[in-house]
């Protein structure tokens, strides 16, 4: 469901379509007075700062990003142009166009790994591990810089791992999901224990919301639903959801450098801006699963063309090596 908070106001949704980009997320509000849609690039500074003052816009929220670890390590250069040139360009387009506010979505991953026990602050200092936490870990450096240097009002906001509706499948639990549904092996990097915190989609966008509009200037907010799983786990409850046996499930050679535990300490927006979550993950994530059983034809429509191609090449090697042949890699 969509829902307005503020109907008068005036959304233009900047992207460039790549790989995992689709419009036909976005049907539901394609026609929706306040809402346009312009297809470019933030790396296009010159493209971007005529279309912010084309339509007067006074609040970036930058969403725009490679975002996709294990694709950061088969290629970083990629994850540099666009976290970080891509992030300079918007800021500097920001400038130039007046804009009064710029919104940094970033993530939880430059903080770095966990131990045992713990969990990041927003003093906790950066330390990215893999080369998209490092894109975003310069980025959001760019954005304080802006903030320091020229006085731009600048919001950075950390979120843990998102679940929910739409989310492309090579993300874990739609891929996961999927997988289920068609029978096929879950492949799970190493012993399946690395530790994420997970947090509906729906929240992360409420906390946004008010990032957006009660902030303070300079401010950083991490957001979490302080829900920590091990993968494993979520991925036995997948089965559990989907009517699978475990046995479906591939113990496949590890990521390279894969972080092994996050944890958010949201209590600062909790505390300044009145946030909490409303999703409570087991209701969550039965719902996730349902909306995709109830979308087949979509999941089957962003599944195909270059999306096999790159789960074909991105696990089919470690499924071999689990026992598991190549017709079976979809």
């Amino acid at each position: 469901m969509i829902r307005r908070l503020r109907p008068d106001d005036l959304v233009v949704n900047v992207d460039v379509l790549t790989y995992a980009g689709n419009l036909e997320n976005l049907q539901a509000i394609s026609t929706t007075p306040g809402y346009h849609f312009v297809r470019a690039d933030i790396r296009d500074q010159e493209r971007v700062t005529a279309v912010l003052r084309q339509h007067g816009i006074e609040v970036i929220v930058n969403f725009a990003a490679e975002s996709h670890v294990d694709r950061s390590v088969t290629s970083a250069e990629p994850f540099l142009d666009t976290n970080v040139g891509g992030t300079l360009r918007l800021l500097e387009a920001a400038r130039t166009a007046n804009v009064k506010r710029f919104v940094q979505i970033s993530t939880d991953e430059v903080y770095g790994s966990l131990g045992s026990t713990g969990a990041f602050e927003e003093t906790t200092p950066m330390a990215p591990r893999s080369p998209y936490a490092a894109s975003k870990a310069a980025a959001d450096h760019f954005v304080a810089a802006f903030h320091h240097t020229h006085g731009l009002d600048t919001v950075i906001t950390r979120c843990s791992n998102n679940y929910g509706p739409y989310q492309f499948p090579e993300k874990l639990i739609p891929l996961m999901i999927l997988n289920a549904f068609d029978g096929n092996a879950l492949p799970v990097y190493g012993d399946g224990m690395q530790v994420r915190d997970w947090i509906h989609v729906e929240d992360h966008c409420e906390a946004i919301d008010l990032a957006v509009t009660r902030a303070p200037s300079g401010a950083v907010y991490n957001i979490g639903a302080e829900n920590e799983r091990p993968n494993l786990d979520v991925v036995r409850a997948i089965l559990n959801l989907t009517g699978r046996d475990e046995s479906l499930i591939r113990h496949v050679t590890d990521r390279p450098g894969h972080d092994r535990r996050y944890a958010m300490n949201a209590a600062r927006i909790r505390r300044e801006l009145g946030w909490s979550p409303r999703h409570d993950f087991e209701r969550g994530l039965a719902d996730t699963v349902a909306w995709y059983r109830a979308n087949g034809p979509w999941c089957e429509r962003v599944r195909s063309g270059a999306y096999r191609s790159y789960y074909s090449e991105q696990y089919a090697a470690r499924l071999r090596v689990a026992g598991i042949d190549s017709e079976d890699v979809r």
